[in-house]
C-alpha cells in the first residue's frame, strides 16, 4: 500500500484510506504498474536475487540411461562393420550384374530362352556369369533354362515337330550337360525317326556302302546298318551285316598297327568302339596300340627333347632336319594329336612372330613378312600371328606415304610423310566394332560365328587402324578370356562348351603349354561322366564320353578299366 498523497488531486481533501491497488493488473510486468495500482515502488537489491533453479523434469530424471545405451549401440554397430566390411561390400549390389539378372529373368518369363540377339535367357545368364562366375542366381538361371528347354524338347515331340524338338534337345544337353531326361528324350526321338524309315531301302544301301568299302561315315555301312536296327531292333539282316562291318574295320586296324601306323589304327579303332562298343576283338585291338605306343615312346621323347633343345638355342627353322620346327614335325608324324609337340610348334611360331615385330620396329617389312608367312604355317589362328599382321600393314602403309611425300620436283623442299588420320565415320565404324567384339568375348562368340566373333570383330578393327591399342590388347587377351571361360563351364559341367573354349584357345595360343593341364582336368571330367552314366546303365552315353576323353588322353589308365566296364555291361 502507498501513503503517498497527491496534493494535486482536487478530490484528496480528507484521510487518505486504505487500498489494495489494481488487483487485476499485478501479473504485468509493466513499469508503470506501481503508478496503475497506486502502491509504492519497491526496488529490491539484485544481490539479494536468488532465483531458484528450475525444477528438474521427471521424464529426463527418468530416461538418463537412454543415452549410454545409444552410445554403446553406436560403437557396437560401427566396430562391426569393421570387422566385416569386406563381407558387407560383398552385399552391396553390382548394378551392372542386377540389370543383366533382371532382363535376363524377364525373358525367361517372356519364354525367350535361347538366341543369338543377345535378348534370350541364356544369353544374359550367361552374360551375368561372365561378370561374377561363381553368382548363384545365374548358374540356377542357365540350370532353368536347361530345364524348360527339355519341356520345349518333349513338347515338341508330342506335337510331332522333330526340328524344333531337335533343337531344344541340343541346347538343354549343352546347358545341363546330359541327365536322364534328356537321354530319355533322345531315344525316344530316335525311336520316332525310325518308325517312318523303310529298313528295306536302308539295308540295301547300306549293302551296297559295304561292297564299295565305304564302312563310317554318314552315308557308311555301319550308319545305315545302325538305323535300321534303331528302327527294328530285331532285325537279323542289318544285325549281321553290322557284324562284317566291324569285322571290316577290324581287319583294318591290325594292317595299320602291322605297318607302325598307329594314329591311324587309333583312329580306326575308336571308330569300332563307336559302331560296336561291346566287338570281340576291341580289347585285344587296343592292347595291340598301347603296346605300339610303348615302342614309340622312345622316339617320340626323342624328337621332343631335341626340337626343346634346338627352341633354347635359337634354332628356329631354315633349312636342315637341326631346328626346333624339324624335330617338332617328326614328333607329330609318331603322334598326331601330342600336346607337346603341338606346343612346340606354337612356340616355333611365336618366337618367328616376335622377331616379325622386331624386323617392324627396324623398318624391315620385306623380312617381317617372310617371317609371318612362316609362322603363319604353324598358327594360323594365333592372336598374336594377327596383331603382327596388322601392325605389319600399317607400317607398310606408312612406307608408301613416305615415298608418296618424297616424290616431288627437285626444286621444292621434301614433304614429310605424316600417319593416316581417320575420318569421323572410320572413328565411328572402329569404335562401334570394338564394342561389339568386347560384347562377343564375354559372350563365348571367340572364333564363331564368321564376322561377328571376337576374333574376327578384332581383326576387322585392326584392318581400320592398325596401330590400335584397344583392338591390339583386346585380340591379345582372347587367350585369357578362352580360359577363364573353360573352367566355367568345367565348373558347371558343360563338358561340351569346355571342349570349345579349349579348342579355342588351342587356336589362339598355340604355344601355350598349360593347355596339356586343362587337356588332362576335360579328359577326367569325361570319364566321371562316363563313369556315372555306366551306373545308371546308360552305355551309350558312357561310349560317347570315353571316346571324348580318349581324344585327349589316349594314353589315360583309368579308359581301360571304364572301356572294360562298358563292354562287360556292368
Amino acid at each position: 500500500m502507498s501513503g503517498h498523497k497527491d496534493h494535486h488531486d482536487p478530490e484528496q481533501h480528507g484521510r487518505t484510506e486504505p487500498t489494495l491497488g489494481d488487483i487485476d493488473h499485478l501479473d504485468e510486468p509493466s513499469p508503470l504498474s506501481s503508478a496503475r495500482d497506486g502502491l509504492p515502488h519497491v526496488s529490491i537489491d539484485p544481490e539479494r536475487r536468488r532465483p531458484a533453479p528450475p525444477p528438474r523434469p521427471k521424464r529426463a530424471r527418468k530416461r538418463g540411461w537412454l543415452l549410454p545405451l545409444l552410445l554403446l549401440i553406436v560403437i557396437g554397430v560401427i566396430a562391426f562393420a569393421w570387422v566385416e566390411q569386406d563381407r558387407l561390400r560383398g552385399l552391396v549390389p553390382s548394378t551392372e550384374l542386377n540389370d543383366v539378372l533382371g532382363r535376363a529373368d524377364q525373358a525367361f518369363q517372356n519364354g525367350r530362352l535361347d538366341g543369338n540377339d543377345g535378348h534370350s535367357a541364356r544369353e544374359l545368364f550367361e552374360a551375368a556369369r561372365a561378370l561374377e562366375p561363381d553368382n548363384d542366381r545365374a548358374r540356377d538361371g542357365l540350370r532353368k533354362v536347361g530345364l524348360a528347354e527339355v519341356s520345349r524338347a518333349d513338347a515338341a515331340l508330342q506335337a510331332g515337330r522333330l526340328d524344333d524338338a531337335d533343337q531344344a534337345l541340343a541346347a538343354a544337353r549343352e546347358l545341363l550337360g546330359g541327365g536322364s531326361d534328356v537321354e530319355r528324350l533322345t531315344q525316344a526321338m530316335a525311336k520316332v525317326r525310325g518308325a517312318t524309315v523303310q529298313t528295306g531301302s536302308l539295308i540295301e544301301q547300306a549293302q551296297k556302302a559295304f561292297a564299295e568299302g565305304r564302312l563310317d561315315g554318314a552315308d557308311g555301312a555301319g550308319a545305315l546298318y545302325h538305323q535300321v536296327l534303331i528302327a527294328d531292333p530285331g532285325n537279323a539282316v542289318a544285325a549281321h551285316g553290322l557284324d562284317q562291318v566291324g569285322d571290316a574295320l577290324a581287319a583294318q586296324a591290325r594292317k595299320t598297327l602291322t605297318a607302325g601306323d598307329r594314329v591311324a589304327a587309333s583312329a580306326i579303332i575308336d571308330k569300332l568302339a563307336v559302331l560296336l562298343p561291346n566287338y570281340g576283338e576291341l580289347p585285344a585291338l587296343r592292347a595291340s596300340l598301347v603296346q605300339v605306343q610303348k615302342d614309340d615312346s622312345g622316339e617320340l621323347d626323342d624328337a621332343i627333347k631335341r626340337g626343346q633343345d634346338a627352341l633354347r638355342a635359337g634354332r628356329m627353322a631354315g633349312p636342315g632336319d637341326d631346328t626346333a620346327l624339324a624335330y617338332f614335325k617328326a614328333a607329330l608324324a609318331l603322334d598326331a594329336d601330342n600336346a607337346e609337340a603341338k606346343a612346340g610348334l606354337g612356340q616355333v611360331a611365336q618366337a618367328l612372330i616376335v622377331q616379325a615385330n622386331a624386323a617392324i620396329d627396324d623398318g624391315d617389312t620385306a623380312q617381317a613378312g617372310k617371317l609371318i608367312e612362316q609362322a603363319a604355317a604353324w598358327a594360323p589362328k594365333s592372336a598374336d600371328l594377327a596383331a603382327a599382321r596388322a601392325r605389319l600393314s600399317d607400317a607398310q602403309k606408312h612406307v608408301v606415304r613416305e615415298h608418296t611425300a618424297r616424290a616431288v620436283p627437285s626444286t621444292e623442299e621434301p614433304v614429310e610423310a605424316t600417319p593416316a588420320t581417320l575420318t569421323p565415320q572410320q572413328s565411328a565404324e572402329l569404335a562401334r566394332m570394338l564394342q561389339r567384339a568386347d560384347v562377343a568375348a564375354k559372350r563365348g562368340q571367340i572364333m564363331l560365328p564368321p564376322g561377328e566373333s571376337a576374333y574376327d570383330l578384332y581383326r576387322s578393327a585392326l584392318a581400320i587402324d592398325g596401330n590400335n591399342e584397344t583392338a591390339r590388347r583386346g585380340l591379345q587377351e582372347l587367350p585369357n578370356v578362352v580360359a577363364r571361360q573353360f573352367n566355367q563351364s568345367l565348373a558347371s559341367g558343360n563338358l561340351a562348351q569346355a571342349g570349345n573354349r579349349l579348342a579355342d584357345l588351342s587356336d589362339l595360343a598355340p604355344g601355350d603349354v598349360g593347355q596339356g593341364e586343362l587337356r588332362q582336368r576335360l579328359a577326367s571330367a569325361w570319364m566321371d561322366q562316363a563313369d556315372q552314366q555306366i551306373a545308371r546303365g546308360d552305355r551309350p552315353g558312357a561310349t560317347q564320353s570315353l571316346d571324348s576323353a580318349r581324344k585327349l588322353a589316349p594314353d589315360h589308365p583309368r579308359l581301360r578299366e571304364l572301356t572294360a566296364r562298358v563292354q562287360a555291361g556292368r
